[in-house]
């Protein structure tokens, strides 16, 4: 009588065959960073962070790569090309969060660990998708440097982008909100407008502010078009010094700013954190770390634990805020 395998046996050497994505102890786990399109410095930056990822990690190596132009049909052929060449895992940045969701999973039943970060794969093309930041995080971090620049107290007011904009409105419902905290006691929102994203209707618009509101200290733009606009306002009314600019902008965009003293201070997201995260967050994935899964958590280095909703979603850090000690540096690179 022939005794069979049980099915579990079967399993279990099917999963070793697959490899499920862990390498034995002394291999390189190779990491694909699959950009959006290469010679991009947002990208460039990111891939410095994976690198220094990599650097702590040990055993780990960088595979960085990307169309050259920004297209969907183009990552999808990179990514035969990883499956192709059996990496551990692959991070992206995607161009379409449908179309890439075929070749995703055909990657993840090889064994690859697909995670997507900065523009997201839909949650059925990934593990995990790290985001740069959050609402509550974005919004908070606005009225702390508002508050600053206002020295505690004034008039401040906000300059979106269209008023159907829904991740602005989010923020400046976030904005509201934190307004609210006895520390805020002192600052007063007197007016919300919007430029549109375009850069005249936004200066008109920062203008009508300064001149509405004489005793304004303080613009906040969730916007990059609106905050460079605002800046510029500023500087043309002869009110640098007396009303301050402060929001989400480019630092290529707010150098000038920063130096003219319209702007103290802005945020944005560190392309080199997220880069360095991402690494890190695969690293778990492909070790097998149990906690590494939707409504767990990943280690992120130097960027400490980032949480996992119940779709795998995490937010990286609050933005990161970029003032005269440092905004040089990264103007060249975004």
């Amino acid at each position: 009588m022939k005794h069979y395998p049980s099915i579990a046996a079967v399993l279990a050497a099917l999963a070793l065959l697959v490899g499920c994505g862990k390498p034995p102890a002394d291999e390189k786990i190779r990491i694909a960073m699959v950009v959006k399109n290469l010679g991009n410095g947002f990208f460039d930056a990111a891939h410095n962070g994976a690198r220094q990822a990599a650097g702590e990690l040990k055993n780990v190596e960088i595979i960085y790569t990307g169309p050259t132009t920004p297209s969907a049909e183009g990552q999808i052929e990179i990514i035969n090309s990883l499956i192709s060449q059996k990496v551990n895992a692959i991070v992206i940045s995607a161009n379409d969060p449908n179309a890439l969701v075929p070749i995703a999973k055909k990657a993840m039943a090889r064994g690859i660990k697909v995670l997507s970060f900065d523009s997201g794969l839909a949650p059925e093309g990934r593990l995990m998708q790290l985001n740069p930041s959050n609402a509550e995080l974005i919004g908070a971090k606005q009225i702390e440097m508002a508050a600053r620049a206002a020295g505690g107290s004034g008039e401040i007011a906000i300059l979106s982008a269209s008023a159907q904009a829904t991740n602005q409105n989010i923020w400046i419902g976030v904005m509201k909100k934190v307004l609210e905290n006895p520390e805020y006691a002192g600052l007063k929102l007197v007016a919300t407008t919007y430029g549109d994203d375009q850069s005249d209707k936004s200066y008109r618009e920062a203008v009508g502010l300064l001149r509405s509101y004489p005793h304004l200290k303080v613009i906040i733009s969730p916007s990059t078009v609106g905050i460079n606009a605002a800046s510029k306002a500023v500087v043309d009314e002869g009110l640098v010094g007396k009303v301050a600019v402060t929001g989400l902008g480019l630092p290529s965009e707010m150098a000038g700013h920063v130096k003219s003293g319209a702007v103290r201070e802005f945020a944005i997201w560190n392309p080199i954190d997220l880069g360095y995260t991402i690494t890190y967050a695969a690293y778990d994935f492909v070790k097998g770390d149990p906690a590494a899964k939707p409504g767990g958590s990943v280690s992120a280095g130097r960027m400490g634990k980032i949480a996992l909703d119940a779709n795998g979603d995490g937010a990286m850090a609050p933005p990161f805020v970029y003032d005269k000690s440092n905004v040089d540096q990264f103007s060249s690179i975004f």
